[in-house]
Order: C-alpha cells, then sequence, then structure tokens
C-alpha cells in the first residue's frame, strides 16, 4: 500500500509543544470527551487517559470547582457543566450563523404571518436566539433570549428526536420529567412515543405544552449540517391552529431548513 505524504491528501495537524504539560493535556482531553458523550463515568475517564483513578478525580475535581463538569448527587456520574456550555453558547454567538438563517425566518413570517422562532438546543434546555413576531392583532409574543425544557415545546422534542434513543436517554435517566403545563410531556416513556412519530412525520408538534393558548410546530436541522442543534418554529394562537394547519406549517419549515442546510453546509 502506498504510504501517503503531505501534498498527497493528507491531512497535516499541529505538531505536539516542545514541552507539553500532561496534566493540562489530560484536562482538555476530558473536554473533548464531553464533545462525544452527555455524560461519563470517572471510571471511562481514567480508562480513557489512562491514568489511575486518584489522578482522574483529581483533575474533576478542579473541573467540577470550576464549573466545567457537574456530577449528578445519585448516579455520581459527569456531565458539562455551565462553564463549558456558557463558553460554548458564547462563542456560537459570535460565529453568528444567525445572520444567515434570518433570511429563512423572514420568508416564513412573510408566508405564514405568524411568529417565528430560531431556537438551540443546550443540554435538556431549549434558548430562543432569533425570532419575528407575527404581523396580525392576535399572536404569540416573541420568545427571543428565553430558555425552556426542551421537553414542553415543540422546537426542543424536533431537536431531541434526531438523536437516537440512547441519547436521549442519557440526557433524561430518569422516568419522571418536570414540565410548564399539564400538556406537557411528564414521562420518559411518553417522550419516547413522540419523538419516534416526530421521526416519522418529519415536523414536532406542542399544542398548549409551554403556555395555554399557544401551539407550535418545529423542524430541526440536521445535526452534521448546521453549527449547533438548531430548529425553525413556527408558534401561533391554538385557535388557530388544526390538523391541517400543522401538516400546512410542517411542510413550510421542512422546506426552509434544507434550504437553510444548504447555506449553511454550503
Amino acid at each position: 500500500m502506498k504510504k501517503s505524504v503531505p501534498g498527497e491528501g493528507e491531512v497535516v495537524g499541529p505538531k505536539p509543544p516542545q514541552y507539553p504539560i500532561e496534566s493540562v493535556d489530560n484536562a482538555l482531553k476530558i473536554l473533548l470527551l464531553f464533545g462525544e458523550r452527555s455524560e461519563v463515568r470517572m471510571t471511562e475517564i481514567s480508562e480513557y487517559l489512562g491514568v489511575a483513578s486518584s489522578t482522574a478525580h483529581r483533575m474533576l475535581a478542579m473541573l467540577l470547582y470550576r464549573g466545567f463538569v457537574r456530577q449528578d448527587p445519585d448516579t455520581k456520574v459527569y456531565r458539562p457543566g455551565t462553564a463549558l456550555t456558557g463558553v460554548a453558547y458564547s462563542i456560537l454567538q459570535r460565529f453568528d450563523f444567525r445572520k444567515a438563517l434570518r433570511p429563512f425566518l423572514e420568508r416564513l413570517n412573510t408566508d405564514l404571518r405568524e411568529t417565528v422562532h430560531l431556537g438551540l438546543l443546550d443540554g435538556t434546555v431549549v434558548r430562543f436566539i432569533d425570532a419575528i413576531e407575527s404581523p396580525q392583532g392576535v399572536r404569540v409574543a416573541s420568545r427571543l433570549g428565553m430558555s425552556m425544557p426542551a421537553t414542553s415545546t415543540s422546537t426542543g422534542k424536533a431537536m431531541l428526536a434526531r438523536m437516537s434513543r440512547a441519547e436521549v436517554h442519557a440526557l433524561y435517566p430518569g422516568e419522571d420529567l418536570d414540565g410548564l403545563t399539564e400538556k406537557s410531556v411528564r414521562s420518559r416513556a411518553e417522550l419516547d412515543e413522540q419523538l419516534e412519530l416526530i421521526r416519522k412525520q418529519g415536523f414536532a408538534v406542542s399544542s398548549e405544552e409551554s403556555e395555554p393558548g399557544v401551539s407550535s410546530v418545529a423542524v430541526a436541522f440536521a445535526p452534521d449540517r448546521a453549527p449547533a442543534r438548531l430548529a425553525f418554529n413556527v408558534s401561533l394562537p391554538t385557535s388557530r391552529m388544526s390538523k391541517a394547519d400543522q401538516v400546512r406549517i410542517g411542510k413550510a419549515l421542512q422546506a426552509a431548513v434544507l434550504d437553510a442546510e444548504a447555506v449553511l453546509h454550503g
């Protein structure tokens, strides 16, 4: 087999530093591991790094102290902390993909005459990072800047449906789920059923699950076609959304997401 050399298609990475600091390198490897997994155990980190459990524990203790990881008090597993997700969110804000996606929100708003949102999944929470309100007198108010449980919104459920069942269960290890209204999803079993339906029909629906009188439809971007877990959402008064409206809005969102993915990925 011919050995590839620089210049023949092989990507040459950066050279190792002249004076590497192993402890820093291992801490960074732990953070990179959270880019692949939603939760890890100390024994897994110890094996991953090839260090003693006591060494892994000391590194995790420092990351825990700085807020880069958090530990579940019951299962003892480690998950990304607020400092890590905050840094990631801050970087995403500076890489303003919102500007590239704004024309698609404007088109949806013009065509459907309803409030539209761009949502981002941050762990088990949806952050609404852009919005345009409906021009109609009776409308759903913008949720720009708000955060809500993913399971109580069509936006969150659309993005969760892009994950495998194992990934979803890692985010929600318990059966009971918190909600915002009496119509919110309250169990992981019910969530699994809804996500399977969303995967089949291609869009998610919420009817008064986040707020009485408010319904919405959402379609998520494919994870490999966007810089983060994103979704477009159309929100409207429940009185204006029939089953036929759900399908009509869902198709409009699917077309918008496909066009937007081409812009982001192209």
